[in-house]
């Protein structure tokens, strides 16, 4: 009886940590290293949808994600301290709607940010009222804000990925840019990188995503399991050689797995440095 009311208490205990770790939002910290220590690291990625990644948590939830990403590189760089990369992007989230509805949950979550990176302006275009006049200004409050509630913290902003054609991201990130210049952060450029390696041929870094309707009946049992009701979503090209000319297979341009490691492996480059600049004055 001693014995299943222990069973019963640890059972307990490990769904009270486990709702804690969920509530907590994504997060990913080196082993062995404490969350709240002076000696640990605080990166927070600040974005939408392509900086989240809620797809590939759903088909995939024991791969590595962005932030596990970034921590590993910036651990295989073996001179840093641990880092701790907390992932708050947000599927649908626009620099607007972060400063008026979330910035101060956000805030409330993560009292203390070392280094921050900040990926908008794809829900912007579509969303912000007066997009060509207002994005960067919004940038620009946002990157402000930041100074005052984490004085400390290097910020970064990024260019968007490659999602839009040309004409859209160039309007996107000339205002990057220019919100850069006027607040004096460095930027990383994602765009770069990622038409970077689709020109070097790495053209799957992008999802598959489509309602089971559209795809004829002989290809079933090749399928996966749905992601959710009437809708598979494949992370690789293994499927590609039989429902290329399903309409919209090609469609969605979220970064799978492959994509967010590409992103990954560009912040932890852009990254290290400084943190190894700040650890070595430390």
């Amino acid at each position: 009886m001693l014995q299943n009311k222990h069973i019963s208490l640890s059972a307990s205990l490990l769904l009270f940590v486990y709702i804690i770790q969920v509530q907590a939002g994504p997060s990913s910290l080196t082993p062995g290293a404490e969350p709240d220590s002076d000696q640990v690291v605080q990166v927070l990625l600040l974005g939408d949808s392509t900086v989240q990644g809620s797809v590939t948590r759903a088909v995939e939830p024991e791969a590595d994600q962005l932030e596990d990403v970034v921590r590993k590189l910036l651990d295989a760089e073996g001179d840093l301290p641990p880092v701790r990369v907390i992932n708050e992007g947000r599927g649908g989230e626009y620099v607007r709607g972060l400063l008026d509805n979330r910035y101060e949950t956000v805030l409330k979550d993560n009292p203390k940010a070392d280094v921050i990176t900040i990926r908008y302006g794809l829900n912007d275009y579509g969303k912000r009222e007066g997009f060509h006049d207002n994005f960067k200004g919004d940038l620009v409050e946002l990157i402000e804000r930041l100074r005052r509630d984490y004085p400390d913290a290097k910020i970064y902003l990024e260019t968007v990925i490659v999602y839009f054609d040309e004409t859209k991201s160039g309007e996107i990130n000339e205002r990057v840019l220019q919100a850069a210049e006027e607040t004096g952060v460095p930027v990383i450029d994602m765009y770069a990188r990622t038409e970077a390696e689709r020109e070097a041929g790495n053209t799957c870094l992008t999802y598959h995503r489509v309602p089971i309707e559209r795809i004829p009946e002989k290809y079933h049992s090749l399928l996966p399991d749905p992601w959710r009701e009437g809708e598979i979503c494949v992370l690789d090209n293994r499927l590609d050689a039989h429902l290329k000319d399903v309409p919209g297979w090609f469609g969605d341009k979220h970064p799978n797995l492959a994509g967010y490691h590409v992103i990954g492996d560009e912040l932890a480059i852009q990254l290290a440095p400084a943190i190894r600049e700040r650890y070595s004055e430390n």
